[in-house]
């Protein structure tokens, strides 16, 4: 006895097609990068939040989730291992200019700063934490 099944079901997507994934692996990685520098900035910027005249570290905080969410959706986007770096480089680089001092005598990232610090430090050890991860990682199965 054969049953039939009223409902019309499409047939099965087959794999997307080799430059659609490539494209959609790039967009990805444009994401990551942009997100990254928006969430760098942004530390930078609540480097120097006080509440009643001291410093709170919600710029440090940050960093750490930041940088946790950017490593992975940079692995799970481009499906490599290194993307990690597609985030870690313009974050490191964003640090790096902001403890630069400007000509007229402008920095975001000074050395009494201990907010400063603990970001860089943070989102630095964050970024090699998630990296070793991935190094560490068994490789991504089809199907498991």
């Amino acid at each position: 006895m054969t049953v039939v099944d009223d409902q019309d079901t499409p047939p099965p997507a087959g794999p997307p097609s080799r430059l659609l994934d490539l494209g959609l692996r790039l967009v990805g990685a444009i994401v990551v990068v942009i997100a990254a520098v928006v969430t760098g900035v942004l530390e930078l910027l609540l480097a120097t939040v006080r509440v009643g005249g001291q410093l709170i570290g919600v710029s440090a905080v940050l960093a750490v989730g930041a940088n946790i969410a950017l490593s992975w959706f940079a692995y799970e986007a481009v499906g490599r291992r290194w993307a990690v770096a597609l985030p870690a480089v313009p974050w490191f680089a964003l640090m790096a200019v902001g403890a630069i001092r400007t000509t007229e005598g402008d920095l975001l990232l000074s050395g009494d700063n201990w907010v400063g610090l603990a970001m860089i430090v943070a989102g630095a050890m964050t970024f090699a934490v998630m990296g070793f991860r991935q190094i560490l990682a068994p490789p991504h199965t089809l199907g498991g």
